[in-house]
């Protein structure tokens, strides 16, 4: 069965183009007044919003969702909480930078969320980072030192994990030390109600090869993005480094999806979103690839410049491909959210996945 995720919004949601004007969620300033506004103050705040999305998701049968790291956004950690919280079956993948405290700390949050949550908790580390955002936050490490903490990062996570149980002894570790360039950790190890946990599965992204070494080393999942050329060349370098150290890295993509009845409908919704940020240049075909593939996603606000466009049959059959290219693991997006998310379940996921979302017999 092939995963299919839902990437949640982390500044607002809303119908329009420009993302200054998305008004859910208490971002893009206050909606105009109209008929049907609500006018009495404090009836919903910005997560419920939030939690509709996410409880459309799971509603609709997607597997999980993934609450993004977003410097100027919702924190990726509160909005996981609340998603783990506020369903039952949904698994959460929290995007974080390893800058985000010790990975001893990291880890500890950690294990409380899967203890509340029956372990539904992954992570995703972002390492490579615009650089004005890591000024932002003080961070001096820079270059290919980012994957090399991101590396001590995950192999001190791993190292205080104990997914056995282990008696509680007062402070006392089990024994784990560790001595590296950005970290030092003396006599580290969860006990008690800590241990006997399952370990958040590690989602990596990035096309360096740095990126690559890391997951072959680390990760789960690696997550792709669409190129021009595609990304089978990175794949097949991902599964040669990760076999050098005798390991298998599962394949993730993550798309925008723009999928409707029809091509046409699909197309028309591209044309009145492009057109609202580019009046004078209306042509939006123009970044077609020929294939169902779109590049102008970022454009319109997405983190990823190239999606999919096209009738629901068109968009499933392409994820079948790349099903068929080895990816098990896909991360969609779409705005309006609610919206979206209910089309994907409704029309889009037993046409994309079959095998594992459409009933053989009945049961008894």
């Amino acid at each position: 069965m092939t995963e299919y995720l839902w990437r949640l919004p982390s500044r607002g949601d809303g119908r329009r183009a420009n993302p200054e004007l998305r008004r859910r969620g208490g971002f893009g300033g206050p909606a105009p007044a109209t008929p049907a506004t609500d006018v009495r103050p404090g009836r919903f705040g910005p997560f419920d919003d939030l939690h509709q999305i996410i409880d459309a998701s799971e509603l609709n049968g997607l597997d999980g969702v993934l609450a993004p790291y977003d410097p100027l956004g919702e924190e990726s950690w509160v909005v996981a909480g609340g998603a783990l919280r506020a369903t039952r079956h949904a698994r959460v993948i929290v995007e974080f930078h390893p800058a985000f405290g010790t990975p001893v700390y990291a880890a500890k949050v950690s294990a409380t969320l899967q203890r509340l949550s029956a372990g539904r908790l992954a992570w995703r580390l972002v390492v490579d980072t615009d650089p004005a955002d890591e000024r932002a936050r003080g961070d001096r490490v820079g270059g290919d030192d980012r994957y090399a903490r991101a590396a001590e990062f995950l192999t001190v996570a791993k190292g205080v994990w104990n997914a056995e149980p282990v008696a509680g002894a007062g402070f006392r570790g089990t024994g784990f030390d560790y001595a590296g360039e950005f970290y030092d950790v003396i006599d580290g190890g969860f006990r008690g109600i800590l241990s006997g946990l399952p370990l958040p599965e590690v989602h990596l992204t990035g096309n360096s090869a740095a990126a690559l070494e890391l997951s072959a080393r680390h990760a789960d999942v690696h997550v792709f993005t669409e190129t021009p050329d595609g990304f089978a060349d990175g794949l097949a370098e991902l599964r040669r480094r990760a076999a050098g150290h005798g390991r298998l890295v599962r394949a993730g993509l993550e798309l925008p999806v723009i999928a409707r009845e029809t091509e046409a409908e699909a197309w028309a919704r591209v044309e009145r979103q492009w057109r609202e940020l580019r009046p004078g240049n209306a042509d939006a075909s123009a970044r077609s690839l020929g294939d169902g593939r779109w590049a102008g996603f970022g454009e319109l606000g997405y983190p990823q410049d190239i999606g999919l466009v096209g009738s629901y049959e068109q968009v499933a059959a392409r994820l079948r491909e790349y099903a068929a290219a080895g990816v098990d693991s896909f991360v969609l997006s779409g705005h309006p959210h609610i919206e979206e998310v209910h089309r994907a379940g409704e029309h889009l996921l037993h046409l994309a996945d079959p095998a594992g979302r459409v009933l053989k017999e009945a049961i008894a």
